[in-house]
């Protein structure tokens, strides 16, 4: 096992003996095997689009099963060996048709012809011997960086591709540069600049496939408009919904209409009580805990039924292991798996269950100030720039997670002066999204944005302001203090160096998969750097 994909990896080097997140050596060799497939996959989807072959199976799959390697999604040996059959069923078939076109397919690759062991243990030998850091490879270790960057990028690409398409957004665009990139990986015959390059071409994709769910999100839900949210919880039965995805929290409500349930959200599902059609459901009530990596105690304390939509699920506790499901591409071995969106299991688990005694006040939140709330008060946003009135802008956020140092961003954010504006999104703003910092003119000092894939909303806003005030984004009075844990964060990085955004601060500490070249690379062009204490680097950017 070598898997240095996260940001808690073992010792900052790599998970070599167990995951930190509960991955087994033998579940991530499963992974490896099906990135692997999925390379093979890609070589006759390349050659079939050369060749007038677009098999929209084989692109939802890519995606699916990419997603299913990303940090806390899939952790099921079963499902996972599944995948990997089935990306050699699909790999043939569309051999066969892109043949018949007239296309390549006398592909000399390994992964062009590897056929799964028969059994568990003869896969999880072939998933070894085809990870990146195995025995028998060697490789430049500046470019093996830059290939995991690409890989980890495409991780997170394919999760926002997924979540799009699902809402009926997609882009061929984005299916053909994850297929051709996979490939890339296999090569040992692009030079380093190339390989920059080819990173760089992941963030673009990876802001179209943001734009996609965007559109997505929006078109199907509306704008997200300032909304009050309890913290509280409200005398009933309970279903609680975390992960990402906004359909499933919608057919949810849908389904439990009329059953006396109340339904909270978790994590990064917080921002969807500010979806003018997500809140009109009267019983979607509140918001419960925080971020992702708390759950073991938050769920053990939830009286009710748990749906994790998405990633991020860790080992549950066997206390509530029999009232939490997972849905979609998220799993775990011996937990309930609702594949056909029917969520009549947990619905009739939480009607089983206590559910809350009583009501409870434990404040408030607001969420929703997403890029047309923002920009909708753009004229009283740049008056108060020139008024002098703010001073500076500040977006903090990205992922959460377990790791000693979070606590930086929650120091930062009560240390930034009372005259700039903070904007957050993704689960890193549970370090302080329940702060009164106030207002300045009537505008919040502290703006959720969103989800992590918000990202794009956040883009959007900097880039209206820099047209306002007629300069580029990086001549804004605007500083990004951002934190990493999984590969969507790779991802939504990858998409801020595209843009040319520099300056950026990234902790709580730098990926364990760039090597000191690559990194000196990315401060000599971009000046990223990493966080250092929220004291200095405020009296940095402030002076």
């Amino acid at each position: 096992m070598y898997c240095n994909q996260c940001e808690q990896t073992a010792k900052g080097t790599a998970c070599v003996k167990m995951g930190v997140c509960g991955k087994t050596p033998g579940t991530a060799a499963l992974q490896d095997l099906l990135i692997y497939a999925c390379q093979g996959l890609s070589l006759y989807a390349v050659a079939g689009r050369t060749a007038g072959v677009v098999d929209e199976e084989v692109n939802l799959f890519t995606c699916e099963a990419v997603f299913s390697t990303l940090t806390n999604v899939n952790f099921d040996d079963d499902r996972l060996i599944a995948l990997i059959k089935k990306a050699v069923t699909l790999r043939e078939s569309l051999r066969k048709k892109v043949a018949a076109a007239g296309g390549k397919t006398d592909f000399t690759e390994d992964a062009a012809s590897f056929t799964p062991a028969a059994d568990l243990a003869g896969m999880v030998k072939q998933g070894e011997a085809v990870n990146r850091h195995a025995e028998n490879k060697s490789e430049n270790a500046d470019i093996l960086s830059l290939k995991e960057i690409l890989v980890y990028g495409l991780k997170g690409v394919a999760a926002y591709a997924d979540h799009a398409r699902i809402l009926g957004q997609e882009d061929d665009v984005v299916y053909a540069f994850i297929q051709e990139a996979l490939i890339a990986v296999l090569r040992d015959d692009i030079p380093l600049d190339d390989w920059v390059g080819l990173v760089l071409k992941c963030g673009e994709i990876n802001l179209r496939a943001m734009e996609l769910l965007d559109a997505a999100n929006t078109g199907a839900y509306g704008h997200p408009e300032p909304t009050t949210i309890p913290l509280g919880a409200k005398k009933g039965k309970a279903i609680l919904v975390s992960g990402h995805d906004l359909k499933d929290l919608e057919a949810i409500l849908k389904q439990t209409e009329g059953k006396g349930i109340n339904v909270y959200t978790h994590g990064e599902m917080l921002p969807c009580h500010a979806y003018p059609e997500l809140k009109k459901y009267e019983h979607l009530y509140g918001h419960y805990g925080t971020a992702w990596q708390n759950q073991h105690k938050e769920f053990d304390e939830f009286p009710g039924a748990i749906v994790m939509t998405t990633n991020c699920i860790q080992k549950p506790k066997e206390t509530y292991k029999n009232a939490i499901f997972t849905t979609g591409l998220v799993a775990w071995p011996g937990v309930k798996h609702i594949a056909d969106k029917d969520f009549s299991p947990a619905i009739n688990r939480a009607l089983e269950m206590d559910g809350f005694p009583e009501d409870t006040d434990k404040g408030t939140v607001m969420a929703g100030f997403a890029r047309n709330t923002v920009l909708s008060v753009a004229d009283k946003v740049i008056e108060a720039v020139k008024n002098k009135d703010i001073r500076h802008f500040f977006l903090v956020g990205g992922c959460d997670g377990a790791k000693p140092g979070r606590n930086y961003y929650t120091e930062f954010v009560e240390q930034v002066p009372k005259d700039c504006m903070i904007l957050t999104l993704a689960c890193g703003k549970f370090r302080f999204f329940d702060k009164q910092l106030g207002d300045i003119g009537g505008i919040p000092r502290l703006l959720d944005v969103g989800q992590c894939n918000d990202a794009y909303s956040a883009v959007q806003i900097a880039v209206a302001l820099a047209n306002a005030f007629e300069c580029g984004v990086n001549d804004l009075p605007l500083s990004l203090i951002l934190s990493w844990y999984e590969q969507k964060a790779v991802a939504i990085l990858l998409t801020l160096l595209h843009l040319g955004i520099k300056d950026i601060r990234l902790g709580p500490s730098l990926p364990a998969f760039i090597t000191p070249n690559v990194l000196d690379v990315l401060v000599k062009n971009f000046d990223i750097k990493p966080i250092s204490t929220p004291a200095e680097d405020l009296k940095t950017i402030l002076g």
